[in-house]
């Protein structure tokens, strides 16, 4: 039986809509749809785009909760880590978005406690705040603010088959790391032209029915 790692993306994976998107839609001031197209031209990085995009945030810490209390989740993950847990398999949040968002979240859904990383928000004022990236690697390809290929080398270093659950650009690098990706949105496109092993899924709900494929992990793993 295959021991896998599982590393799964939070914002429109676990979570129905991207935070920091969220927030930044209500409360950004002018300037950080400018630093998103920067990102996506390939202009700057991913986690000197986020420092600058969270600096143009204008919000109270009231605003903020409110706005990230707002925030729904996949009703089905809680059944995909009972079954991932099942089989002793290790998952962990690995996250290019907020920690404070995160934790919010995963505790007014009451979903299950987690090991997860990401990016730390401080407020550094009565309507300022500040990104700081305890996670980011200087070797990291796409200069993101959270490595995530640093935790799928870390798995492989112990044994671990890789399985990463995502939805979108920041997933694109460790994707091309991992054994088999079950994809959302734009990374199944990306999965399917890079030619990466994948299934693609809607939902955790399609994430709980692969489980019996992942211990015969041999039937699954083709592109």
């Amino acid at each position: 039986m295959a021991a896998w790692s599982v590393l799964c993306d939070f914002d429109g994976t676990i979570s129905t809509s991207d935070v920091t998107d969220t927030l930044l839609e209500a409360f950004g001031k002018p300037g950080w749809r400018e630093l998103e197209a920067e990102w996506r031209a390939g202009r700057i990085g991913s986690r000197v785009c986020m420092q600058r995009q969270i600096a143009c945030l204008d919000a109270s810490r009231e605003e903020l909760d409110e706005a990230i209390d707002a925030i729904g989740v996949d009703e089905a993950f809680t059944a995909f880590v009972d079954a991932v847990r099942t089989h002793g398999w290790e998952l962990s949040i690995v996250s290019d978005g907020l920690d404070y968002a995160i934790e919010r979240i995963l505790q007014r859904h009451r979903l299950p406690a987690l090991p997860f990383y990401a990016n730390r928000l401080r407020q550094v004022g009565a309507r300022t705040w500040k990104l700081d990236s305890p996670h980011a690697d200087t070797a990291c390809c796409a200069a993101s603010g959270m490595c995530k290929c640093a935790f799928a080398r870390r798995a492989r270093a112990v044994g671990n088959k890789v399985l990463m659950i995502g939805d979108g650009r920041s997933d694109f690098c460790v994707a091309g790391s991992a054994d088999l990706v079950f994809a959302k949105g734009s990374l199944i496109t990306h999965c399917f032209d890079k030619r990466l092993p994948h299934v693609p899924i809607s939902g955790f709900d399609d994430a709980v029915r692969m489980i019996p494929a992942l211990i015969e992990s041999e039937s699954v793993l083709s592109t």
